[in-house]
């Protein structure tokens, strides 16, 4: 199990790309793995043979039109890992940040 951050957009100085951006996001969201797009990434979860043919979609999907692409991918790979780890870190690091906030009594 990893879960996987990757950002991917044609290489095209000074336009949106958002509609090639959209396509990818929305390739991730049809692949019914767990999935959240923030500002700079796309998070998906799931095995190696699950994810890279994800990747790979959203990539060639953005790269359509002779687009030269750029692909930036990080992992976070746990063998044995339980799924849901794409929901489960972010909850680990609140519940110490609230556990701080009682000990110090900072809100």
């Amino acid at each position: 199990m990893a879960v996987f951050a990757f950002s991917v957009a044609p290489m095209t100085a000074g336009e949106s790309v958002a509609d090639q951006v959209a396509e990818a996001v929305r390739i991730v969201r049809e692949s019914g793995l767990p999935n959240r797009t923030t500002s700079m990434f796309t998070e998906i979860e799931g095995s190696w043979d699950e994810v890279m043919p994800v990747i790979q979609r959203a990539t060639e999907s953005v790269a359509r039109g002779g687009h030269r692409v750029s692909l930036v991918i990080k992992a976070d790979i746990r063998p044995g890992a339980p799924a849901g780890q794409i929901t489960s870190k972010i909850a680990r690091v609140e519940e110490r940040l609230a556990a701080d906030e009682t000990e110090t009594g900072h809100s």
